[in-house]
């Protein structure tokens, strides 16, 4: 046996693995079923891809009965019958269009397979393959059982799973490593895991209730489950993937080339990495589930699934580390995870108090933030920017409007002075990102940053320091009835929070669609939502996970709102599913963690020293890989510059190919070519724009004048006035009008 490349880590599994009294029926049942659907000993296209021997070895059956121990014996055999359908298709893929890099055969043979999911009605089309049988097997054995909505879901997983198998068939073409903020994004959907999910929700006969399936919080357990679930799989899997395979779409390759490590400080991180989202996971469960189910009336039945639904996402973690470290499919001979003892039933649950000792220095380092330490001015790196940075015209015209418009609606005397918005100069932003707007577009495109700049900063002053968060969401619920989307607004603003909103609602939403209205208030309401998370978080003086921290960063941020700001400036132009494509998506996530790593690197100092804030890309590296103020500044730069070299790509590759695939017309292909050009400003503005503001300056913060004295005035739950330090971060605004208008 060929030495393993690195010892595996000591993992964290902080519940006991248990097994299903019906395991030996659910082997003999599937070992039946791969067989009735010629997935044991029938080669395909003259390739063998299982025989027998390769399908006991595996024992998808132990897997299922370590990660379903509570089903019943009917449930068991169809969930396996399901993880035997998922693995043989990854293999049938690796062997016929993998290791051909067969991209035409691929993508014929995974436009095909949703065919064979319909969320109502009878499969229609003739199925071809031991996949697509087997496939037309279990949907139908399944779905009678399960509502509309968890179909919806089940599709939307299984798609995923599918259709991103051509990312990594792309990257294994081009001999290319990811990123590792792309890599987990997109491990995530081909990594099958969400999939896993949902059919926890069948074998323990717990859907989530459909009222809070979308929310943030169930979206979040369900992504940490995905991403611990992967990541143990990456560490398992390297020495077959990377060594033997090829593959090089793996988290600890991933992290090996991005830090120019060795293969076992690649392990230890991603470890590390895999812990920090379970601990999430667990946050998640705690502090945001109960309030979740109070907050949307769950009934008693509603919460019971729910308690079920997080419990079987525990076991499935528990017992797919336990099949892991039995199954021949992966690394699993010797090092820490297999050596510490035994590992029988009876003895696993011997290795949680190790695991929470051993994680236990992370956890209470997260919690231990101390907020105004002196950290001097910032050593800002050099930042790689491929693109010219443009300026509109009518920039001085724009200067002199915003303050005018900030003072009729009252901004300039509740939390913000006259001093604050000049420091802050949000009109140079606005010429930056929206250099060929009209005087008129770019008065509105500075007044949207003006808002969002000033509502982010609102927030931190009166509710922050008292951990107001029952006032902060009743805010946050009326700043939405200023957004109606038929007919006028049914409250009257008492602040000029809400007053500002309601102006720019009418001058921006008045020639709208009822469908871009809606649109463009979700976008909003995302971002004002994603306030209360930091707020949250700062009330447990928790430092966030890093992959909870980058995702929630592009909401805090406004990203979903000056993406649909764009999308809402072509029209009718572009089909919705362009727009839900990986290119497209990918675009716009690498060009919004850019410009958020940016303003990070810059508000540093203002953040930690002057404000206490603890949402900064760069404390929360220091807080992950306990390290100082500057190895953490050179990680932030190295991500900013791989997240703006796969901008590039994209653009340069992905988009054309998108193009063909979909057979977009000239027109098409022009919008989204100038929607590529829209987002290079977007990222060249914002730099300008943070290089030349005093906003962030170290002799601008010590005069004092960053916080002027707070007035709030009135305000929908009656709060008094506050004498809390801003947290202005300028470019929460900074998105809002990028070419929109």
């Amino acid at each position: 046996m060929p030495q393993q490349p690195y010892q595996l880590p000591d993992f964290y599994v902080p519940h006991p693995a248990r097994i299903s009294p019906f395991l030996e029926g659910a082997r003999a049942h599937s070992k039946a079923w791969a067989y009735e659907f010629d997935m044991i000993d029938v080669p395909q296209d003259g390739k063998a891809i299982w025989d027998e021997h390769d399908f006991d070895s595996h024992d998808y059956a132990l897997l299922c009965a370590y990660t379903h121990p509570d089903a019943t014996g009917p449930a068991l055999d169809l969930v396996t019958d399901w993880y035997v359908w998922v693995f043989y298709f990854d293999d049938h893929f690796l062997e016929l269009y993998k290791k051909t890099q067969d991209m035409a055969g691929a993508k014929a043979y995974l436009d095909r397979l949703p065919l064979f999911m319909p969320v109502d009605g009878p499969i229609t089309e003739v199925p071809q393959n031991p996949v697509e049988r087997g496939l037309v097997d279990l949907w139908n054995r399944t779905v009678p059982s399960m509502s509309p909505g968890w179909r919806q879901r089940f599709i939307g997983t299984t798609e995923a799973l599918l259709a991103e198998s051509l990312w990594e068939l792309t990257n294994i073409s081009a001999g290319r490593v990811a990123n590792p903020i792309e890599y987990v994004e997109m491990r995530r959907k081909v990594g099958g895991a969400p999939w896993s999910a949902n059919l926890v929700e069948y074998a323990s006969n717990a859907e989530v209730p459909v009222e809070i399936a979308g929310s943030r919080a169930m979206q979040v357990l369900s992504d940490t489950f995905s991403d611990a679930v992967h990541l143990r799989n990456d560490l398992f899997s390297y020495q077959r993937e990377v060594e033997t395979e090829g593959e090089v779409n793996n988290g600890v390759l991933v992290v090996e080339r991005f830090l120019g490590c060795t293969p076992q400080e690649a392990a230890d991180t991603v470890n590390d990495i895999l812990t920090s989202r379970l601990h999430q996971f667990e946050n998640t469960a705690v502090a945001e589930i109960p309030p979740l189910l109070a907050e949307n009336l769950v009934g008693p039945q509603g919460q019971l699934d729910v308690l079920n639904y997080v419990k079987g996402l525990q076991d499935w973690q528990s017992g797919g580390h336990e099949w892991h470290l039995r199954s021949s499919r992966y690394m699993n001979n010797g090092g820490k995870a297999a050596l510490g003892g035994p590992t029988g039933l009876g003895t696993a649950a011997s290795r949680i108090i190790s695991s929470l000792v051993a994680t236990a220095p992370f956890r209470i380092r997260s919690h231990s933030f101390v907020p105004h330490q002196a950290v001097g001015e910032t050593p800002l790196p050099r930042f790689y920017m491929p693109y010219a940075a443009k300026l509109s015209p009518h920039l001085d015209s724009a200067r002199a409007h915003v303050v005018e418009w900030a003072g009729r609606m009252g901004i300039l005397n509740e939390v913000w002075d006259l001093a604050t918005i000049e420091a802050a100069d949000l009109p140079l932003c606005a010429a930056g990102i929206h250099p060929d707007a009209s005087p008129e577009a770019l008065n509105l495109s500075s007044d949207w940053l003006a808002w969002g700049t000033y509502a982010d900063d609102y927030y931190p002053v009166v509710f922050g320091k008292t951990h107001d968060l029952t006032g902060a969401k009743i805010a946050t619920k009326r700043l939405s009835e200023f957004m109606p989307i038929e007919g006028p607004a049914t409250q009257l603003p008492v602040n000029a929070l809400e007053r500002s909103l309601a102006d720019l609602w009418t001058r921006t939403a008045g020639p709208m669609t009822v469908e871009s209205r809606r649109s463009f208030r979700a976008a909003i309401d995302s971002m004002t939502e994603s306030w209360l998370w930091e707020l949250a978080n700062q009330a447990q003086n928790r430092i966030p996970d890093p992959v909870d921290y980058i995702e929630m960063r592009r909401r805090t941020f406004g990203s979903d709102l000056t993406m649909s700001l764009c999308r809402i400036g072509h029209g009718r132009t572009v089909p919705a599913q362009i727009y839900r494509s990986r290119p497209i998506r990918a675009m716009e996530n690498a060009a919004a963690d850019y410009a958020c790593m940016i303003n990070d690197v810059f508000s540093y100092q203002k953040e930690i020293q002057f404000e206490g804030e603890i949402h900064n890309a760069v404390l929360v590296v220091q807080n992950f890989f306990g390290c100082d103020r500057d190895r953490a500044l050179a990680m932030v730069s190295a991500l900013m510059t791989a997240r703006m070299q796969e901008f590039e790509r994209l653009v340069a590759v992905d988009l054309p190919t998108l193009f063909t695939d979909f057979g977009l017309d000239d027109e098409v292909r022009r919008t989204l070519t100038g929607y590529a050009e829209e987002l290079q400003n977007w990222m060249s503005g914002i730099l300008v724009w943070h290089q030349g503001v005093d906003r962030y300056k170290e002799q601008y913060l010590l005069k004092g004048t960053a916080h002027p004295p707070v007035r709030v005035l009135g305000g929908a739950t009656g709060l008094g006035t506050s004498a809390a330090r801003l947290k202005p971060r300028q470019l929460v605004g900074a998105q809002r009008m990028d070419g929109a208008l």
